[in-house]
């Protein structure tokens, strides 16, 4: 089944640049989070860790 569509994807021009965009859209947006929570003030970080133990019912 895979060489199949391995054999479709081989016969499309300019079909390999397409695992690098994804690549590079998957590490800036891991990079963005990753700074985007270490940059999180701590109070607000203590406040969601404790939110599952909250009982508000």
């Amino acid at each position: 089944m895979l060489k199949f569509i391995k054999h479709n994807l081989t016969s499309i021009d300019g079909i390999e640049i397409y695992p690098i965009i994804s690549l590079v859209i998957f590490f800036t947006v891991f990079v963005g989070m990753f700074i985007w929570v270490y940059k999180m003030p701590k109070t607000r970080t203590q406040e969601l860790s404790n939110l599952p133990l909250e009982d508000d019912n």
